[in-house]
């Protein structure tokens, strides 16, 4: 769920490019604005039934809403100064350093070697990515000026904080029995609540045609509502650390993306990037074999006669 979460978010910055009118303030502001409450109708009675819950934890939700409110901002801000690649690379690869902080600081939460070794190949992978996206193609200028690209990665860095910081507040809230929907609809609904006077500000341009209009709506509709109620569902079975380490499958997408659609090219580094990315995904999402103590070996040998006296014979013969 949370790899398929990765793949809709990895196709917004592509998105945001068919809506150029569109300023990157008013697409975040309508992707999580409208998202976020269009979650909260839609999980309106899980947020009723939890409604002393949600109360009882509103800390952990106000900290989860405003990060949901600053992301989107910062967010697609990133990618319109450094380019949909780089943007999307920074905001998303760094994310999984920042979540660990947040778990690190909040619950003391210790950091397993697999997960190490897999964020370690996750970082690597988007630090060449971004490398990739950020080099001139042919000699020519880049993506981005200098200035832009370093404000935009500046951006991408607070981004990654506000992910892993509303993230952290959905599990936090769901591993204290606050249904996934019900802690996402509250974190996000109050997000986009927040972002509604963007949106009346900066909104007119998408507004102004049909086809940014639909740019718009599937922003709002299908990585920011369905990709986030994988997300929730995600974060009710491992830690938002893990979660957001599965979220490095979006900057791959989203390279892939800039590549075959937006036109973006991508050298060797980049393609070498996204197999690191992948290897990622993989040592997490593999199973570890279960390993039997020697103890546990012996108590099942001898745990009934029957196979202990089928030893002896097999001893004896």
């Amino acid at each position: 769920m949370r790899a398929a979460a990765s793949v809709l978010w990895g196709t917004t910055g592509t998105a945001a490019t068919l809506a150029p009118g569109a300023g990157p303030l008013a697409i975040g502001a309508a992707a999580m604005g409208l998202g976020g409450l269009l979650h909260a109708l839609t999980a309106a009675p899980q947020i009723t039934r939890n409604a002393a819950g949600l109360r009882e934890q509103r800390g952990t939700v106000l900290l989860g809403a405003a990060s949901a409110a600053v992301y989107p901002l910062a967010f697609y801000s990133s990618m319109h100064l450094a380019g949909v690649a780089t943007g999307t690379v920074v905001s998303i690869g760094t994310a999984p350093l920042a979540s660990v902080v947040a778990e690190r600081i909040a619950d003391g939460r210790r950091l397993t070697r697999r997960w190490m070794l897999a964020a370690a190949l996750g970082l690597l992978g988007t630090v060449l990515l971004c490398a990739a996206a950020a080099a001139p193609a042919d000699g020519g200028a880049g993506p981005a000026s200098t200035a832009g690209t370093l404000l935009g990665t500046g951006l991408g860095l607070i981004a990654a904080a506000a992910y892993a910081l509303y993230s952290f507040a959905a599990h936090r809230l769901i591993s204290r029995r606050i249904p996934s929907r019900a802690a996402m609809g509250a974190v996000f609904g109050l997000g986009g609540l927040g972002l509604l006077p963007v949106l009346a500000v900066t909104g007119a341009p998408l507004a102004a045609s049909w086809s940014s209009a639909a740019v718009g709506a599937y922003m709002a509709l299908v990585p920011m509502y369905a990709g986030y109620v994988l997300f929730g569902r995600g974060l009710a079975r491992v830690s938002a650390s893990t979660a957001t380490t599965l979220s490095l499958l979006e900057p791959a997408v989203a390279a892939l993306l800039a590549v075959l659609v937006a036109g973006e090219r991508l050298p060797a580094a980049g393609w070498a990037g996204i197999a690191l990315v992948i290897t990622c995904l993989a040592v997490l999402t593999t199973p570890a074999p279960a390993r039997r103590s020697p103890g546990r070996l012996r108590n099942s040998a001898h745990g009934s006669g029957r196979p202990a006296r089928a030893a002896s014979t097999a001893r004896k013969e």
